[in-house]
């Protein structure tokens, strides 16, 4: 199957500037392609990963991508989808953003041995022109009419744009003609609010490098859930790729909890999945859908990718023991990820008899109510329930010497820090 034939059947492809020339391109020959991200933050999140999962797609089909890191770009800021002019950060932590999603970018998509995939920073050539040969070389091929068109540009007139904002889409065309001359680069992929962007680059390579300039543009759709809301949001902010900012735990709950509605679409986009297996799992989410087998299978896939085997069964475990109850064995990091999101208490290093110790926590409004609480065997310790009224909470049973577990009822857990 062609590249391009498999990102349709994964209706991943938005628009393209000539579908024809790509298609019969890419039956021609392994090209170069590439894809760039800002380094507005020190980790990428979810929505970031749909156009360089597509970069790795073409790596897969044998083609050979460029990932460009806007170490220039981003001292800017792209002025797309926002209504107000972004508050530019200091070249210090530009440049400490560069680093950490170059880090982030190698663990994603290179392997060791691995020369297919190449990684770039504007910056290296950017910072080189000064301003005469900017507005020489480079702002005489573009007509302020057109570029007012842009729906980026388009969208910000009534609420206003700095003259810095609307040079953006001059720079990363530079980006496109530099690639196109130095790296052979034909294709540059991105999200749908990139389209005006792409086509800038497009028509400079043409001005500079004639007419008959065989560069190509595509944007992938915007993802929305199926209840119209934005994709990668959660009540928590954005899922992200750094574990520090997002568990893998919470990241494996992310795709887990993923509608029926939007599961399959999620596998096409996300995973590396064939046409054979996803059509096997779409099949099961309408005559099996309580299983949830397609929810699993996305969130194995995704976290597997992002974090590795090792996380990946250290999120199912976690999943498993809350399900159950039985947390004993979940270690104190394990624990931290799994109880992030729940009430936290605080408790002293001593001892004290269950029913005072549940009052003075916080986790019972009364001692009445633990004592009814106990008897009735609504109160588990470390996932073993408690009814003993007699009961003495202790340091000792603290897992790690850090938490201690209470569950109330089926579901209610609080976690308890030892301070």
């Amino acid at each position: 199957m062609n590249i391009i034939d498999e990102l349709e059947w994964r209706d991943a492809i938005n628009q393209q500037t000539d579908a024809e020339g790509l298609r019969e391109l890419t039956n021609e020959k392994s090209i170069s392609l590439y894809c760039g991200v800002d380094p507005t933050g020190d980790s990428m999140h979810i929505g970031h990963l749909i156009p360089f999962i597509m970069l790795k797609r073409f790596q897969l089909a044998g083609h050979k991508p460029v990932i460009l890191i806007g170490g220039a770009t981003g001292t800017i800021g792209d002025p797309s989808g926002r209504q107000s002019e972004r508050s530019l950060q200091t070249l210090e932590q530009i440049q400490a953003n560069v680093e950490a999603l170059t880090e982030q970018m190698k663990k994603l998509f290179i392997t060791e041995g691995d020369n297919q995939i190449r990684m770039v920073n504007n910056y290296d050539w950017t910072h080189k022109i000064n301003v005469i040969e900017f507005l020489r070389d480079f702002g005489k091929n573009f007509s302020i009419n057109v570029m007012l068109a842009k729906d980026v540009v388009a969208s910000r007139l009534d609420s206003g744009i700095s003259f810095t904002e609307f040079s953006y889409q001059i720079l990363q065309s530079i980006d496109y003609l530099h690639l196109f001359k130095h790296e052979d680069v034909q294709l540059q992929i991105g999200g749908s609010d990139q389209w005006g962007n792409i086509t800038s680059g497009l028509d400079l390579i043409r001005r500079k490098e004639g007419s008959e300039s065989k560069a190509f543009g595509l944007t992938i759709p915007l993802m929305l859930k199926a209840d119209g809301t934005k994709f990668g949001k959660t009540a928590g902010g954005a899922v992200w790729l750094d574990p520090k900012k997002t568990t893998p735990y919470e990241f494996y709950q992310f795709w887990a909890n993923t509608d029926d509605r939007d599961v399959v679409k999620y596998l096409k986009y996300f995973t590396f999945l064939t046409k054979e297996q996803i059509d096997l799992l779409a099949e099961k989410v309408q005559t099996e859908p309580h299983k949830r087998e397609a929810q699993k299978t996305l969130a194995e896939e995704m976290t597997r990718f992002v974090h590795g085997e090792e996380m990946l069964e250290q999120a199912k475990r976690i999943t498993a023991a809350l399900f159950s109850g039985d947390i004993k064995e979940l270690t104190v990091d394990e624990i931290e990820q799994g109880f992030k999101e729940m009430p936290t208490f605080e408790a002293a290093k001593e001892t004290k008899n269950i029913v005072d110790w549940l009052v003075d926590v916080g986790i019972e409004p009364s001692k009445r109510q633990a004592r009814e609480d106990i008897i009735n065997g609504a109160i588990s310790v470390n996932g073993e329930r408690m009814q003993d009224l007699a009961y003495e909470v202790s340091e000792g049973d603290a897992i790690g010497g850090k938490f201690i577990i209470i569950r109330k009822g089926k579901k209610n857990y609080s976690l308890v820090k030892i301070v």
